[in-house]
């Protein structure tokens, strides 16, 4: 791979991340800003930042407000920050005002296995042990045997339980077809309360991985009695290899450092942007490579297998409450399958590829691609969060 220190970064701007119709949008961001001394919760009008911390010190307070909208779009605040100013902050710097992940308190969480494609590229993983050169072959294996039985099959329906009983017969069955249409979907915890990082931030994939792919996905933001209040959008890094070899090694695939790209804003739901909204989103994925290489994709919320709202309730309810709220990352139809190397192995990143992960109504999470082992170290917790507000007089 490449170090990505070799290549100049992506040059962000406000018209580059904000959503097309953001004049109407209740954009909520959170910044880094040293003269506070932490974190600040912010609303995004304009071209401008503007500081609502003494409204609500945290993104999880602001969220449980029913007025949250009305907040972000009018409430006086302190200081305002120019959003090209914040978006051309060098990765990792501490000294200057940046844009940092839009969630603070909130458990990050995400369901898996969410679009019958992509379903299939896990099993995929599972079945060549994680080696990328047995790709080639064994998809075209899977795809005959499985693939077209998959069409339109509602998860947990009877429909599904018949295909199941089919795919056991031929030994085909996977622990990704059961939580792909059986009756449980897969929610995990992806990565550790303020651990995820923002658009302009470097994304980290482990050195000991040769064989990964971004994951483009659309994430809902739920407050504390279960309610999505908003959507941003994520990139849930996905290392092919690692998980492959074992389903058990979901956390070493999944949590490491700056692994969880969220971002570039919480847009909030209100009358004109609403669940109905975010069932039908459109994501784009673009990757850049430092070698020129070029990677074009999308998905679209619509061919979802579980409707987003059955993915919150999988997550929260009697049998798990979040205080703090959380997030959802709700699975990605995108698996690159593409040859970048070696003919049938198809995609992996290269150290220093920009990530772009858009949509017309949530705009631009953008990222490059470094080791997780060089990426910016993650230092503030939970604990200094909260001495950050304490000093600052707002707990």
């Amino acid at each position: 791979m490449v170090s990505a220190a070799e290549h100049p970064r992506p040059v962000l701007t406000a018209d580059s991340v904000l959503p097309e119709d953001a004049e109407r949008a209740a954009l909520v961001a959170r910044v880094h800003d040293p003269e506070a001394g932490g974190p600040c919760v912010a609303a995004v009008r304009g071209e401008h930042v503007v500081d609502l911390t003494a409204l609500a010190p945290t993104v999880s307070d602001l969220l449980e407000r029913d007025d949250a909208p009305e907040a972000v779009r009018e409430a006086d605040g302190g200081r305002t920050w120019r959003l090209d100013d914040l978006l051309t902050a060098p990765p990792g710097r501490r000294d200057v005002p940046r844009l940092l992940a839009p969630v603070d308190l909130q458990v990050i969480k995400a369901a898996g296995v969410t679009f019958a494609r992509s379903l299939l590229e896990r099993v995929i993983e599972e079945r060549t042990g994680g080696d990328p050169a047995q790709a080639a072959r064994v998809r075209d294996r899977v795809v005959r045997s499985v693939g077209g039985r998959l069409d339109g099959i509602r998860p947990g329906s009877p429909e599904a339980a018949k295909a199941k009983e089919l795919l056991v017969a031929e030994g085909l069955w996977s622990q990704y077809l059961e939580v792909g249409i059986g009756p449980d979907p897969e929610v995990f915890t992806k990565a550790p309360v303020l651990s995820a990082v923002g658009t302009g931030a470097d994304i980290g994939v482990l050195r000991a991985s040769v064989w990964n792919n971004p994951e483009p996905e659309a994430v809902l933001v739920v407050d504390s009695r279960g309610r999505v209040r908003g959507a941003t959008l994520g990139n849930d890094v996905n290392l092919r290899d690692i998980e492959g070899r074992s389903a058990l090694l979901l956390s070493r695939a999944k949590d490491n450092n700056a692994s969880c790209a969220i971002g570039p804003f919480v847009r909030l739901l209100d009358d004109d942007f609403g669940i109905d909204a975010v069932r039908d989103l459109d994501i784009g994925l673009r990757i850049d490579g430092p070698d020129g290489y070029e990677l074009r994709g999308s998905s679209s919320l619509r061919e979802i297998s579980r409707d987003v709202l059955d993915l919150v309730s999988a997550t929260h309810g009697a049998h798990h409450q979040y205080p703090d709220g959380f997030v959802l990352f709700t699975g990605t139809l995108f698996a690159p399958t593409e040859d970048r190397k070696a003919p049938g192995e198809g995609f992996t990143h290269e150290y220093g590829d920009v990530v772009r992960i858009s949509s017309p109504r949530l705009g631009a999470l953008v990222n490059t691609v470094v080791p997780s082992e060089a990426a910016d170290p993650w230092t503030f917790g939970v604990g200094a969060l909260m001495r950050s507000l304490a000093r600052r007089g707002l707990l």
